[in-house]
C-alpha cells in the first residue's frame, strides 16, 4: 500500500511518501480503505518527536488518526461491521506506527462508528478527533440548556465543532476569533468577541455576570483568563494547556469514543452539525498539508484524499 510515513523524527524532510506492506487485521479489527484522513497538530508533533515521552514510537511511522472509508475485511471476532461499511473513526492505539496516513488502516472497532451520511468524505474523514475532543470538553464542565460557555479559538478545527455542539446541547456560545471570522462564527449561531488584550472586558460587556463554563483550544493563557469569568473554576476544560489543573479546571486528552462518534454522526445526519474543510491535499502532499496546519490560522479542517 501506499502510504505517509517517517524513518526518525524531525521536520518536513523527514516525511516519505512511500510503500509499506499491507497492514494485519486483528480478530477485534477491520481493515479499512481510506478515502479521508483528517490532520490534526498533533500529528505533526508526533512526527517532530513532542510525544515521545508519553507514547512508544515504532519506525517506520505512518502518522495520522482521523480515517473515514470502506470496510474491506473484518477480525474473526467482529460483529458491529462487514465489508462495504461505511467508517469513520479516531484511530488511536497504544503506540504510534500504523496509522491513518494510508490507502488501508487496521483499526481496532472500538475506534469506529458508521460514517455520517449527510457528510461527503472530505468532512468525514476530518470530524473524528475534533468533534470527540470537542464533545469530551463539552462533557466534562457539563454544558447544557441554558449555559453561557466560552470557546477560545471557536473558528478552528475543534472550535467550530465546539461551537455547533454547545449550540445542540442548548447553550448559548461566546467564541473567540480575529476578525475575519466574526461573520463565520454569526453563522455557526455563536457571538464572536475579538481575542488578544482587553478579551475579559469584551467577554464581560456580553456577558456581565461571566460565563458559566469555558473551553480552551489554544493555551496561551486562556485557561487562566477564564478563571476570572468562571464562577466554578471545574467547568474549565483546556485541551492545550496541562496547567488548567492547578487551577482547579479539567485538561481533557480525546479518547477514542465509539459511542461519541455514533453521537456526532446522529447529530450530522440531523443537521445540527457540520464539519468546514478549509483545505484538501492529495495522500503525496501530506508535509504541504501538516505546514499548513502548523501555522494555525486555519478555519475549520485540513484533510488528505487517497484517491
Amino acid at each position: 500500500m501506499k502510504a505517509i510515513a517517517i524513518r526518525r523524527y524531525g521536520g518536513p524532510e523527514v516525511v516519505e511518501y512511500t510503500e509499506l506492506p499491507d497492514p494485519k487485521v486483528g480478530p477485534d479489527s477491520v481493515l479499512v480503505q481510506v478515502r479521508a484522513a483528517g490532520v490534526n497538530p498533533v500529528d505533526w508533533k508526533v512526527r517532530e518527536g513532542r510525544l515521545d515521552g508519553l507514547i512508544d514510537a515504532h519506525f517506520p511511522l505512518v502518522m495520522g488518526w482521523d480515517a473515514a472509508g470502506v470496510v474491506r475485511a473484518v477480525g474473526g471476532g467482529v460483529t458491529e461491521f462487514e465489508p462495504g461499511d461505511e467508517v469513520y473513526g479516531y484511530v488511536r492505539k497504544d503506540a504510534v506506527e500504523h496509522g491513518t496516513y494510508a490507502e488501508l488502516v487496521a483499526a481496532p472497532v472500538r475506534t469506529l462508528a458508521h460514517r455520517p451520511a449527510a457528510l461527503d468524505w472530505a468532512q468525514s474523514g476530518g470530524l473524528p478527533l475534533a468533534g470527540l475532543t470537542a464533545l469530551q470538553a463539552l462533557r466534562a464542565v457539563r454544558v447544557g440548556a441554558g449555559d453561557t460557555v466560552l470557546v477560545h479559538a471557536a473558528a478552528g478545527g475543534v472550535g467550530h465543532l465546539a461551537v455547533q455542539l454547545a449550540r445542540a446541547f442548548g447553550a448559548r456560545v461566546i467564541g473567540t476569533a480575529g476578525e475575519r471570522n466574526h461573520d463565520y462564527l454569526r453563522g455557526l449561531g455563536a457571538e464572536p468577541v475579538a481575542h488578544g488584550e482587553g478579551l475579559a472586558e469584551r467577554v464581560r460587556a456580553l456577558a456581565p455576570d461571566g460565563v458559566d463554563a469555558a473551553v480552551d483550544l489554544v493555551g496561551g493563557g486562556a485557561a487562566g483568563l477564564s478563571a476570572a469569568l468562571v464562577a466554578d473554576p471545574a467547568r474549565i476544560a483546556s485541551v492545550a494547556d496541562y496547567g488548567v489543573r492547578a487551577l482547579g479546571g479539567q485538561y481533557v486528552w480525546a479518547r477514542p469514543d465509539a459511542a461519541g462518534l455514533a453521537e456526532l454522526a446522529g447529530l450530522a445526519d440531523a443537521g445540527r452539525l457540520t464539519v468546514t474543510v478549509a483545505s484538501t491535499f492529495p495522500l503525496a502532499q501530506a508535509a504541504s498539508a501538516q505546514a499548513l496546519s502548523a501555522e494555525g490560522r486555519t478555519r475549520g479542517k485540513i484533510v488528505l484524499l487517497t484517491g
